[in-house]
């Protein structure tokens, strides 16, 4: 996380200059009665109950003017259950009970009355079933579903009045206007903004825009959009400006203050900012270093539990991004305890990941856990599941004859790991906590480089628990800096100092390094040649960078970053260390074994990457219409 310091906000009589805005639409551009999947309230759509009575909390946000009326899904119960009862209750106060409708029927769930708490709904949903006799629900896999829940919101949308109360619970949109030849300090404001709202509405997935303007009209947002217009200007600050129902957020400052007053929107003292027009004062972005001693807790895991009759089983999360850094040596002090077993049954304790056992031991009559794991370094990945199981056996008895065993992890289990050079994993799975803190962004001159690296950005920031932190220099700079960075070269990488995993040289040869980890490139030519874009990482210098580039072709690039975006999935499922985009085809992922000279640290533990040159051969051999020349060399020194 990167604190923000010493700050101070002026509310401003200074008037900014004004922006100019399409003429005030027929309606309000807000959200008037809308009806929300919780997906997109960034929530799991699927609510689970288990047991015959069940128990699950439900927090929703709700936006300034809307109340919460209804929660509504599609009930789905378990085998054999003969139907129900669904109370929903907030604190000591039932707020309504509902029959369970036939299986895979229709439910409404009213939540009219349901206390609005700092711009949200919290309320408990208690099932109670009805089955048959002797019949028992401990499966995990058989709960009571409500599916494709969503709220049903009444009233209308309050549209801000104040800097502080701009950004609303709940965003689907954010849209940020910037010149059509952006300056440096108009891109680094830019690109803040861009990754601060994707950090601070995670889950709602937030779609987020980068649109070129000469100070033209600005378009009235959609209901749960906001816009933002970034410029240089003399007098800095935020200001709340336009004649539409929701206003456009104008941030202006002369190039050493611009960064500075966008920085404010996504501080925690933007909440002081209860005017239309505020200035900030200096604010502190230095990034705050992670340590090697935390909690589960500190992850993002308070404490967890569960209850089953023979084989309760936990998971606790291992993020690299909420970590902060790429790491290795991870160590996890396990302190909990287990409900202690009759004597009649025997049992043991499982700790996994991914199915593989790292470590095992009999169960004790005191129920207590308290055992360092170590995870070894070849099954981390970006995010790693530690799971956590009491497998009993022996004879149980019939129907409720034995207790359910009931397993907790602390949330205050101690979490050791060291940073790792090169990361562990490589790739693109060291990604974004490769590049935290903070990573340098390398962009020429034009709206287009800016729109690529806010892309880029964008899915980087998606995969990350917390924000992290950028600042816009040359290509140049980039290129020879000491610290992480992402470098967009669209037409062509021509910086003979750093070797791309997949490289093409001015006649079209087409060089892919350290084939099979053995030391050697290989080489491929096309007749007749064709252009690619790619997405490139690798570990050099001490740092890792995040290359997009192509051969000349950007239009491929750009269909590359679209492609990427277009599904939120893609980012987290990229493996390897090079994404290359052909015409008329997928993406083509290839896995390289890079060569890493700091690689002592975690070389014992780490899996080996092989080449996927057959399937690119394949690819681009389809598009050739003549001979393919292939031929291996020694890899440059």
């Amino acid at each position: 996380m990167l604190p923000l310091f010493a700050a101070v906000i002026v509310v401003a009589g200074t008037v900014l200059p004004g922006v100019a805005t399409a003429a005030p639409e027929d309606g309000p551009s807000l959200a008037n009665s809308p009806t929300l999947s919780l997906r997109t309230l960034g929530s799991d759509p699927d609510i689970a109950l288990y047991g015959v009575e069940g128990v699950q909390t439900v927090t929703v946000p709700v936006q300034p003017g809307l109340a919460a009326a209804e929660l509504v899904a599609t009930a789905v119960l378990p085998v054999n259950a003969r139907g129900g009862t669904l109370e929903v209750t907030q604190e000591d106060r039932t707020l309504a009970r509902v029959p369970l409708p036939p299986d895979q029927g229709p439910i409404s769930i009213p939540l009219a009355g349901a206390r609005v708490v700092d711009n949200a709904v919290t309320v408990l949903l208690r099932s109670y079933l009805t089955l048959p006799d002797g019949y028992c629900v401990y499966d995990a896999t058989n709960p009571l579903r409500l599916v494709d829940a969503a709220i049903r919101y009444t009233g209308q949308e309050i549209p801000p009045a104040t800097i502080a109360d701009f950004l609303p619970p709940v965003l689907q949109k954010l849209t940020v206007f910037v010149p059509s030849n952006p300056s440096k300090a108009e891109s680094d404001a830019a690109l803040r903004l861009v990754t601060a709202t994707v950090a601070r509405y995670g889950l709602q997935r937030t779609a987020v825009d980068l649109v070129p303007t000469d100070g033209g009209a600005v378009p009235p947002p959609a209901a749960l959009e906001r816009q933002i217009m970034v410029r240089e200007g003399q007098a800095p600050g935020l200001s709340l400006q336009g004649p539409n129902a929701v206003p456009v957020l104008v941030i202006s400052g002369p190039p050493g203050e611009l960064t500075n007053q966008a920085r404010l929107l996504s501080s925690d003292i933007s909440k002081l900012a209860v005017r239309s027009k505020a200035v900030a004062g200096p604010l502190s972005t230095t990034p705050q270093l992670p340590s090697d001693m935390t909690t589960i807790r500190r992850l993002g895991q308070p404490g967890v539990n569960a209850t089953a009759l023979v084989n309760p089983r936990v998971t606790v999360p291992l993020d690299q991004t909420r970590l902060g850094r790429s790491v290795h040596g991870v160590r996890v002090h396990l302190q909990g305890s287990y409900t202690p077993l009759p004597s009649s049954v025997a049992g043991q304790v499982v700790v996994s990941i991914g199915g593989q056992t790292i470590d095992r031991w009999a169960t004790e009559t005191d129920g207590r856990i308290d055992r360092w794991i170590d995870v070894p370094d070849r099954l981390l990945q970006r995010y790693t599941n530690l799971d956590i199981a009491v497998n009993a056996a022996g004879n149980t008895g019939r129907c409720g004859e034995f207790q359910p065993i009931t397993l907790t992890i602390d949330g205050e289990s101690p979490v050791e790991s060291k940073l790792a050079k090169p990361p562990v994993p490589g790739g693109f799975q060291a990604l974004p906590q490769a590049l935290m803190p903070r990573v340098e962004v390398g962009i020429d001159d034009g709206f287009a480089n800016l729109r690529r690296a806010a892309l880029i950005l964008t899915g980087l920031q998606r995969l990350s628990a917390r924000p992290f932190d950028t600042a816009v220099v040359s290509r140049q700079d980039a290129i020879t800096s000491s610290n992480p960075a992402l470098v967009v070269s669209p037409d062509r990488w021509d910086a003979a100092s750093i070797a791309l995993p997949v490289s093409v040289d001015s006649q079209d040869m087409i060089t892919v390094e350290n084939v099979d980890g053995s030391g050697t490139s290989s080489t491929l030519t096309l007749d007749p040649k064709i252009g690619f874009g790619s997405l490139q990482t690798l570990y050099s210098g001490g740092r890792t960078l995040l290359v997009a580039t192509s051969t000349n072709t950007p239009d491929e690039l750009d269909r590359l970053l679209g492609w990427l975006n277009a599904d939120t999935t893609r980012w987290s499922g990229l493996t390897g260390n090079a994404l290359i985009a052909v015409a008329d085809r997928d993406p083509i992922q290839v896995n390289t074994a890079t060569a890493q000279p700091e690689s002592a640290v975690a070389s014992t533990d780490r899996k080996a990457l092989y080449l996927g040159i057959g399937a690119v051969v394949v690819v681009l051999a389809a598009l050739g219409a003549g001979a393919i020349a292939w031929r291996g060399r020694r890899s440059r020194s």
